[in-house]
């Protein structure tokens, strides 16, 4: 798998599958990570709304990774990156599915805190220092829920109350939302996760295997 990562004045070309993460390096402190497929209309709004919760409290970092989209979302990204130093742009050659472009976010991660959250604008940005904070008391890993969920009741949300509470069943970690892409991770953590398949649905499952708390 090949991608390039577009800076603000340089363009790196970089193997995903050998890229070892860089959590804590450099002056970031914490890393954002979104999954974009198909957001040309989100993406500004998504920068801005993330700006307007970050600046002045945290040294952050924007990774945009963009999984193959075929509208103009990556043009308007690599635009914004061009003049962000905060955002950085992630280009997939294809798409890879979200728990792929998930992993390409940790993978280029610098920050000792990583973030993820959807592209679409579901999560709300402003929530971002509340999941820190909770982290902050001592956790690995915060798992954020849909307050007010805009999918169709029969065919995305009744579904996704089932699949909460049989995985809670299955793998003993109760959760409200598991299919919630808005989630805080410690490096470490982050570092020891390789996401790939529909693994992104699983993932405090996973991070109990290693001892998450």
């Amino acid at each position: 798998m090949r991608s390039a990562v577009i800076k603000p004045c340089e363009t790196d070309e970089c193997d995903l599958d050998h890229m070892a993460a860089g959590i804590g390096s450099g002056d970031v402190s914490l890393s954002v990570v979104v999954p974009l497929l198909n957001e040309q209309q989100n993406v500004i709004p998504l920068v801005t709304a993330v700006r307007a919760a970050l600046d002045g409290r945290y040294a952050w970092e924007l990774l945009l990774i963009d999984d193959g989209s075929t509208d103009g979302t990556a043009d308007v990204a690599r635009d914004l990156a061009a003049h962000d130093p905060c955002v950085r742009l992630i280009r997939l050659a294809r798409n890879y599915g979200q728990a792929s472009a998930t992993q390409a976010g940790f993978d280029h991660a610098r920050g000792a805190t990583v973030v993820t959250l959807d592209g679409d604008l579901q999560n709300d940005p402003a929530d971002i220092p509340n999941l820190i904070d909770k982290l902050e008391q001592g956790f690995d890993l915060v798992v954020g829920y849909r307050e007010r969920r805009q999918d169709r009741l029969l065919t995305r949300r009744i579904p996704s109350l089932v699949a909460n509470r049989i995985l809670a069943f299955l793998t003993g970690v109760k959760t409200r939302d598991v299919g919630c892409s808005l989630k805080a991770y410690r490096g470490p953590l982050v570092q020891q996760l390789r996401l790939y398949s529909d693994l992104h649905r699983f993932v405090p499952a996973l991070a109990a295997v290693h001892g998450a708390r």
